[in-house]
């Protein structure tokens, strides 16, 4: 018999790609989605008659014992949280509910239900925050710059306190950021993917942006959720660091995708104040060595070939 693996978050763009990974190993896959009057399953249309889907919400701890007691998973992927930085700070105590407490809730069923079950939490990078250290590794100290980085950290270490503390099998991935076609349009690199498609066939004029100086560590979340799934493979539970190792500034992902549709990215760019943060992460590149020598993981999709590839299906799907 296959495993079973019951993926939170699965509507977003790492379950949608973790879920079509698990299925061609031939897993049973369960996706917990959170009750709403308008269903959202865009990016997983094409698995809807492959996966079971079951209401649970992040903050009910009873529904998540509920949905452990009837998918019996031999691993759970935590990927649900309020993922969207910005909004952490309009949002706080809801961002602090979601992505930190609704770890613990999520820990705790598993220690009601079965301490056989692995599990997987989806950390951030956002958690080094104001870097102590570069590049990023396992044993950098936090210092998040974001309620949502904070309440990341609080996930981070309640995962590691059961680990220690229950014998469970958990683990958490310090992912740094994973972009792909099927990216929310609020975040930078769809939003930038998006616009330029739109100038190119002529239906936006300008394109407004915040800091073009941030640095960041962009992957293919294709690349990254395999390494989520090769951290709950061993016999030991780890912690484990996944990026490309490669920074580029905002800046750079502007010229990359205005060159790819043959356009000068200076000539549509205008800086807008709305979009620089209270507290800016400047600088995240991550040292991935110990997954890669360990796991033997590593990303197989440039940072310009991501860029390009998100340009192309933005450009389908106006044309369209």
């Amino acid at each position: 018999m296959g495993k079973t693996a019951l993926i939170t978050g699965i509507t977003g763009q790492d379950g949608s790609y973790l879920a079509e990974l698990l299925l061609a190993k031939g897993y049973k896959v369960y996706g917990m989605v959170r009750r709403s009057s308008t269903e959202n399953f865009e990016r997983i249309e094409h698995l809807r008659d492959q996966i079971i889907l079951r209401e649970g919400d992040l903050l009910d701890q009873l529904s998540l014992i509920k949905l452990i007691e009837e998918s019996q998973p031999d691993e759970i992927y935590n990927l649900a949280a309020q993922s969207f930085v910005p909004t952490s700070w309009t949002k706080p105590l809801l961002t602090g509910e979601f992505t930190g407490l609704g770890v613990t809730r999520m820990l705790e069923a598993i220690y009601t239900v079965s301490r056989q079950i692995r599990f997987y939490q989806a950390s951030s990078s956002e958690m080094f925050g104001k870097v102590l250290e570069v590049p990023q590794k396992e044993d950098t100290p936090f210092y998040p710059r974001s309620p949502y980085g904070v309440a990341k950290v609080y996930g981070h270490f309640i995962t590691v306190n059961y680990r220690e503390s229950y014998d469970i099998f958990a683990v958490s991935g310090i992912l740094f950021n994973h972009e792909s076609p099927r990216r929310g349009l609020e975040f930078v690199t769809r939003k930038v993917s998006n616009a330029v498609a739109r100038i190119k066939l002529g239906l936006q004029d300008k394109l407004p942006m915040g800091n073009l100086d941030a640095k960041r560590d962009w992957g293919f979340a294709g690349d990254y959720v395999e390494a989520m799934w090769l951290m709950l493979q061993p016999e030991q539970a780890q912690d484990y660091v996944i990026a490309t190792g490669e920074t580029h500034t905002v800046e750079e992902l502007l010229r990359v995708a205005f060159a790819h549709v043959g356009l000068n990215w200076q000539d549509y760019v205008v800086i807008d104040q709305r979009f620089i943060r209270p507290a800016e992460v400047d600088l995240l590149i991550g040292d991935s060595s110990k997954a890669r020598s360990e796991l033997g993981w590593q990303p197989k999709v440039s940072f310009e070939g991501l860029i390009q590839m998100m340009v192309e299906a933005d450009l389908r799907r106006l044309q369209k």
